[in-house]
């Protein structure tokens, strides 16, 4: 029988495997790419629930790769955090998987192989950066994961070469931030086991070369997860990328480079080293609150419905940069530690991964880009348009949608900090705020259009012409979850795992300070 210890390793293994599986059977029958994918992710998605029901009842699972031990070997850890992450990830992926065999046949009818091997990679390094303990394999998968989004962008050829080498450069600038890193930790600690450098820095704390690898590792995950003001790379992709890859783009992509940056700054250095040493979280929050605000204005100036979007991932990265800085300045059993920055990544995954398919599924239609051009669109599909009303109410924060329960959490989070001896955070509920309104211009300005434009909006003649039912059903499914986790969020916070990443990295009412 299978040891629940080996789902981990297996998770990235059948996922690599598949890759080269489809690129086998796509020279027979290219149909069976999409299948395969399919499948591959499904036992991916359901071996990641048992790992998290593992976890949470068990304690962490640790494998060691081919049976060598830590700090030689490579080491697979998974605790509360990464298992949480693995599962939304690979419920995305499962999802857009769904989406993209129709969208991408239409797209890309020539690349159906290349696309699907190329996305079975990008899964496969995903997952490896979630999983694995050792800070060097964790690089090797970025890397995985970055050459793969690269050319899955410039798979829609020329009028996405530009976009996919501007992130080819910027992400390669990261990756050597990243490296650097590495390289000044291993030169001072001789490890590169996650757990290994959590018990020799603490004696190194003082030393510049460590505090000098946090800045280059803070540096370039802020690049990999389009940090204002390092997101320049971020529309142009999020813009010319097949539809599936930007809603994977915006809504895990990023996500799990913050995801390696909280796992740097909380499991490889401490909670100690950032409040005492390099106190960087104050000046996170402050950048995260002008991005906030920045990326909505730049979201209201653009004509481009995907574009917008693109700009809106900027703001609400600012929202969970803003909650992860806040986590080591508030104590509340409920928006306390990174409460609110968990909340906001599946928030966040659900909103603009709807948004994003739902964006591809008017260019899937009628080669609709831009906002003008929707007039009325809500006659012919209108459970395509309800979804995206879904989702867009939950961005602008309209209760009980998952976007309001995030936006209050952080609300209460930096009046919490404001309290607790930082009165300038009550800055960050005024931003909070405005953002709301800026969304607000924003999205509207699209509802309005499908709904309330166009000579034939109240003719009762227009013929409807949905999405296909492989399309829809994703769409529908994440739309729905915006509602429904909002309430789920409302009901149950706080989750027992988020109580246990809190505990793991001593942070919200489990801090001993």
């Amino acid at each position: 029988m299978l040891s629940i210890e080996h789902l981990p390793v297996l998770v990235v293994v059948i996922s690599m495997l598949s890759s080269l599986t489809i690129l086998v059977a796509g020279w027979r029958n290219k149909k069976s790419c999409c299948f395969i994918a399919f499948a591959t992710i499904l036992i991916q998605f359901i071996m990641s629930l048992f790992i998290l029901q593992h976890v949470t009842t068990e304690g962490p699972i640790i494998y060691w790769l081919g049976g060598w031990s830590p700090p030689w070997g490579i080491e697979y850890v998974v605790d509360a955090l990464n298992a949480y992450v693995l599962v939304l990830l690979l419920f995305l992926a499962l999802v857009c998987v769904t989406y993209s065999k129709r969208n991408i046949e239409h797209e890309l009818p020539h690349q159906i192989v290349s696309f699907y091997a190329l996305f079975q990679l990008l899964i496969t390094g995903l997952c490896g950066i979630t999983l694995t303990g050792d800070i060097f394999n964790m690089y090797v998968f970025i890397e995985i994961t970055s050459l793969s989004a690269y050319a899955l962008i410039a798979s829609r050829g020329k009028i996405a070469l530009k976009a996919s080498f501007t992130y080819l450069v910027l992400g390669a600038i990261g990756a050597c931030f990243f490296l650097l890193g590495i390289g000044f930790l291993y030169a001072i600690t001789g490890t590169l086991n996650m757990h290994d450098l959590s018990l020799i820095l603490p004696s190194y704390y003082e030393n510049r070369a460590v505090q000098a690898a946090f800045v280059f590792f803070t540096v370039g995950l802020s690049i990999k997860m389009a940090l204002f003001p390092l997101h320049v790379w971020l529309p142009d992709a999020h813009s010319f990328a097949p539809s599936e890859i930007s809603a994977l783009l915006s809504g895990i992509i990023i996500e799990v480079s913050t995801y390696a940056f909280i796992r740097i700054c909380f499991s490889v250095y401490t909670v100690d080293f950032i409040t005492r040493y390099v106190p960087i979280f104050d000046f996170i929050c402050w950048l995260s609150a002008i991005g906030i605000i920045v990326g909505s204005i730049l979201a209201i100036a653009q004509y481009n419905l995907k574009r917008m979007l693109a700009y809106s991932s900027v703001s609400q990265m600012g929202y969970i940069m803003l909650a992860v800085g806040l986590s080591t300045s508030t104590h509340s059993p409920l928006w306390g530690g990174l409460n609110p920055a968990l909340m906001h990544i599946v928030n966040h995954a659900l909103m603009k991964g709807c948004l994003f398919l739902i964006a591809g599924a008017f260019i899937y239609k009628a080669e609709l880009w831009d906002i003008a051009d929707l007039k009325g669109l809500a006659r012919k599909m209108p459970y395509t348009c309800f979804g995206f009303t879904l989702a867009a109410i939950s961005m602008i924060g309209v209760p009980p949608s998952v976007g309001f329960v995030s936006k209050v959490y952080i609300i209460f989070a930096s009046l919490d900090a404001a309290s607790a001896g930082h009165p300038a955070y009550i800055v960050f509920v005024a931003v909070l705020l405005f953002s709301t309104l800026l969304n607000l211009v924003y999205f509207w300005r699209v509802v309005e259009t499908l709904y309330m434009k166009g000579e034939d909006i109240h003719s009762q003649s227009v013929k409807r012409d949905e999405l296909p039912l492989s399309m829809l059903i994703p769409v529908l499914i994440l739309a729905a979850l915006c509602i429904i986790v909002g309430i789920f969020w409302l009901i149950e916070m706080p989750l027992p795992v988020f109580d246990q990443i809190n505990a793991l990295f001593g942070l919200g009412e489990y801090a001993t300070s």
